[in-house]
């Protein structure tokens, strides 16, 4: 049985310039870190990309890892998003193999997650959800006996709670 590593979310805060994404996943490349998951997109200026990033790891290597991230030319910020500080989501989408009996509780199950039904064929239904890891992990294993056709998932994204931007917050600042 393997033994789980601990999950870190960071958030970093980028120039929307091309490439900083690449600069930024190459640096986890060449220093042989995994990356769990990873979204990005706009911010609320323009000027500016969220990278939403879970590692797993230690925390020596999390440290490493926010601090050679900070170090890299367009990074403008780096901070560890905790789970009881922050909110963090994920979208999966996830299509089920049906049959005209198992139908119906397919989308008992979607009701209950409040899951979206976004498409019905003969043979499958695709639901869409969105909420915490554990929420997910525990619709797709109620899921999967039915049968998993396909799946696909978004990567963490998260904001920390309160009326503090990420853009206010200093690099590898302890908030208490």
């Amino acid at each position: 049985m393997k033994i789980r590593e601990k999950r870190y979310t960071l958030a970093i805060l980028v120039n929307n310039h091309p490439g900083v994404l690449m600069r930024v996943v190459s640096l986890f490349s060449r220093r042989g870190y995994n990356i769990d998951s990873l979204s990005v997109g706009e911010t609320e200026n323009t000027e500016f990309s969220r990278i939403t990033i879970v590692i797993s790891g230690d925390r020596e290597i999390v440290e490493q890892i926010k601090k050679q991230v900070g170090k890299l030319i367009d990074v403008k910020r780096v901070y560890e998003m905790t789970q009881t500080k922050s909110i963090q989501r994920e979208l999966v989408m996830i299509k089920v193999s049906t049959t005209a009996s198992s139908r119906t509780e397919i989308v008992e199950l979607g009701q209950i997650f409040k899951a979206k039904i976004i498409d019905v064929t003969a043979s499958t239904v695709t639901l869409e959800m969105t909420g915490s890891l554990d929420k997910i992990q525990s619709f797709y294993d109620l899921l999967s006996p039915y049968g998993i056709v396909e799946m696909s998932r978004t990567g963490i994204t998260a904001l920390e709670r309160g009326s503090r931007p990420l853009s206010s917050i200093g690099y590898n600042e302890d908030e208490s």
